[in-house]
């Protein structure tokens, strides 16, 4: 009987013992210990309130905003398939909470810590016919635990990067135990379905599916009213969106702008950062201007048309954002935190920069070789001349802008179609446990 190993089981027990002390000197920690204390509860009320025993019940489980916005469009489809479904829907990272709010689930919470006890809690008070992880944030307790009362489980826009410390050895040790009593993986590509293989879900388990988040985005992108404010804010001016940026990339771009500022006086620059607190926003303006920049205004302030340079300070609106603009540059590329989403954008047709650190997204790897996209190199100076150079080339050549931005778009719309991939996975998994008699 596969179960987690007792190596595993202390470390978790380890690490309850730490998130107390951390939650004094983090508030992300305090408000994700906060809301798994509350989510037990939460669950064990809905259950007794609204939990239909006779209807199925479709867990899915993300991490974080990424992998929920591959959830997303899967739930959509299910819950339109079969309304008599239930579904709950958890994820682990506090950012995910808003998203949580737009999936249509029946129960939402941050997922329980993975120790024995609460596990086996949460699958007693939500009782789910199916457990689906998003993307491949397996928790082995969880699986394991579902596994042995004959929950199916699955994964979906399953994705393993490269050099992901899962495949590293204790991890990929200790994690075996979930990955291994994995039914049916829906893999994003071949490469990953051959990782997943080194991980433990067996060859004939897998299948090639895509990935959902292509969907996610376009369907938000086409729900975006033609009128809404923030499609605006550039006027029709040439404009650069640089989104969930970090302190290296502002640097570069700031300084870029500054060569180039002068020679193209409509040019415009949308700064975004990754975590938009007010002392990061401060550095960001100070940093603006040192370098000269004038016409500086934040988001919140009105943005008066005659702006060159707008820093956001708030969350949620991104995606909106590079609507407005006609050159995309996407943040984390210079970093360790890894590059950030590069699908939306490329939906709104923009050519697409980012930095050196992007070989570990496939979504990248996809741009780069259809020619959707470019690359900074690694050296800071030789980045901002290269930034300069496209920034130029893009600002003076329309058509060629315009054709770069049409290949990222042409790749969004080859990769549609996962959704409802994944979502006969689903079905297939949930069927099977009926035509067992729930066994």
């Amino acid at each position: 009987m596969t179960a987690t190993s007792r190596t595993y089981r202390a470390g978790i027990g380890i690490a309850g013992l730490a998130i107390p002390i951390l939650t004094k000197f983090s508030r992300e920690i305090a408000r994700g210990h906060a809301g798994r204390r509350a989510s037990l509860a939460a669950f064990r009320a809905w259950s007794a309130d609204s939990r239909n025993r006779t209807r199925p019940l479709v867990w899915f489980h993300a991490s974080s905003v990424g992998e929920a916005l591959s959830a997303r469009p899967v739930v959509r489809l299910l819950r339109e398939a079969h309304p008599e479904w239930q579904v709950a829907f958890t994820f682990f990272s506090p950012s995910a909470t808003v998203i949580a709010e737009s999936m249509g689930a029946d129960i939402t919470g941050y997922v329980p810590y993975d120790t024995a006890d609460a596990v086996r809690s949460s699958l007693a008070a939500l009782s789910p016919d199916a457990l689906i992880f998003c993307r491949g944030d397996i928790w082995p307790e969880l699986a394991t635990q579902a596994h042995h009362r004959q929950t199916r489980v699955g994964i979906i826009a399953a994705t393993v990067r490269p050099h992901s410390g899962r495949l590293r050895w204790p991890v990929r040790r200790l994690a075996r135990p979930g990955y291994e009593v994995v039914q049916v993986a829906g893999a994003v590509s071949e490469s990953d379905a051959t990782r997943l293989a080194i991980l433990g879900v067996t060859s004939d388990r897998v299948r090639i599916l895509g990935d959902p988040r292509y969907d996610s985005v376009m369907e938000a992108m086409e729900a975006v009213s033609p009128d809404d404010p923030l499609l605006g804010l550039s006027a029709g001016a040439p404009t650069l969106v640089a989104g969930s940026t970090w302190p290296a990339d502002e640097d570069v771009l700031l300084h870029a702008f500054a060569e180039l500022r002068d020679d193209y006086p409509a040019a415009r620059l949308i700064l975004a950062p990754h975590r938009p607190t007010g002392s990061h926003v401060t550095k960001v303006l100070n940093l603006a201007h040192r370098l000269g920049h004038h016409g500086i205004t934040l988001l919140g302030e009105g943005h008066p048309q005659q702006w060159r340079i707008l820093v956001v300070d708030r969350v949620g609106v991104l995606a909106r954002l590079y609507g407005s603009g006609s050159i995309a540059y996407v943040g984390g590329g210079f970093g360790r935190a890894g590059l950030h989403s590069v699908i939306e954008p490329a939906a709104w047709e923009s050519p697409i920069l980012f930095g050196p650190r992007w070989m570990e997204s496939r979504d990248a790897r996809l741009m780069i070789r259809l020619g959707g996209a470019a690359d900074l190199p690694k050296d800071r100076a030789s980045a901002i001349q290269r930034l300069v150079m496209y920034w130029r080339t893009w600002l003076e050549n329309e058509g060629a802008r315009r054709q770069v931005g049409q290949k990222a778009r042409a790749i969004v719309e080859r990769e549609r179609g996962a959704s409802v991939r994944c979502g006969s996975m689903i079905e297939e998994l949930v069927n099977r446990r009926a035509a067992l008699g729930g066994s």
